[in-house]
């Protein structure tokens, strides 16, 4: 089995922010995710050892809430020094909510060549969103980050409730010191199944969403991502953006995989279904699961006709899933 050379490490399911967007599958409702014990630093830095041993090329690090993990500066800085060991220096990113970040992780983040992503939901309606007045925080620790020389993504997650700010959000992040802004539309999972009809984007909202982020970056000169892929049929025009890399096709199990804090292994971090166990000698145990996504043969057979099958997955699997029970069936948070 080949596996991605990239991994996602969840380190804690602990998080100081109550974000009503949020996809954690633990935190949905009447949620049967078994939350087991944390890896402690040695279990992670077992855990590091194979990972670097398979072939993992690039980490990343989110939670919950990663800076709330109690040994996440020594796995920071395994990673670091180990991966130097075997000529890889690659940025580790490390996506915070910024509520408990220090001047010292700062410093700690340039050392290890860290790529810090934080998340602001909207300014005026951060609170709303999180249950926390920090947006001026998060705002605070961008300028701090570029002070120090570091590259910094602005993670915008964009609802129904803080569309008609994003503008003025991506542009405080970016003149606060961000390199670049990756985008995810609402997707239905974890606490936010509770919320779906006050947050799901409409159709149009999405195309509005993607004009904004385009036009922002159009005239700070910056780029950035899409990170939730949507459905190519969706965009009005999908050739207009330049400076925002907009993704048709999912990177679960073939450009990434998440381990959990209890080390289960999942396809991506939306996903609620378990496939495997970073101590397992095979990692991935239900491989027929596994195979829908790293051999992408999880596409609707409404879409089967299209000219672009190759190369648009119709929108999230794992939210057609999380809906309707199957990867292969329709993505209605996109496609009506």
């Amino acid at each position: 089995m080949i596996l991605p050379p990239s991994v996602v490490l969840e380190l804690t399911y602990k998080c100081n922010h109550r974000c009503i967007f949020c996809s954690c599958p633990w935190d949905a409702p009447d949620s049967k995710y078994p939350k087991g014990k944390e890896l402690c630093l040695d279990e992670w830095k077992v855990a590091i050892d194979k990972l670097y041993q398979i072939g993992i090329q690039t980490f990343s690090i989110s939670g919950g809430e990663a800076i709330l993990k109690d040994c996440m500066p020594e796995i920071v800085e395994y990673i670091h020094t180990e991966g130097l060991k075997k000529g890889i220096n690659n940025p580790i990113v490390l996506i915070s909510n910024g509520l408990a970040m220090k001047d010292e992780y700062l410093q700690l983040f340039k050392r290890c060549n860290v790529h810090l992503s934080m998340s602001l939901p909207g300014y005026s309606t951060f609170k709303e969103h999180t249950g926390v007045d920090n947006a001026d925080g998060v705002l605070g620790w961008f300028e701090k980050a570029k002070s120090l020389g570091m590259r910094t993504t602005l993670n915008v997650t964009v609802t129904r409730k803080n569309y008609h700010e994003l503008f003025e959000t991506l542009s405080m992040g970016l003149v606060s010191g961000a390199s670049s802004i990756l985008l995810n539309r609402f997707l239905p999972g974890g606490r936010g199944l509770s919320y779906m009809k006050e947050l799901m984007l409409t159709p149009e909202q999405i195309n509005g969403m993607l004009d904004t982020a385009e036009e922002v970056l159009s005239l700070s000169n910056r780029y950035g991502n899409l990170g939730t892929e949507v459905a190519y049929c969706a965009i009005k025009q999908p050739k207009k953006y330049k400076r925002l890399q907009v993704g048709y096709q999912c990177a679960a199990a073939k450009g990434f995989f998440v381990i959990d804090p209890s080390g289960n292994i999942r396809t991506c971090n939306h996903s609620p279904h378990i496939v495997g166990h970073i101590s397992h000698e095979n990692l991935i145990d239900d491989q027929d699961y596994w195979n829908l996504y790293s051999q992408s043969e999880y596409k609707p057979t409404m879409c089967s006709g299209c000219k672009i099958i190759s190369r648009c997955d119709c929108g999230c699997r794992e939210v057609a899933k999380i809906l309707h029970g199957s990867p292969k069936a329709k993505d209605t948070s996109i496609i009506e």
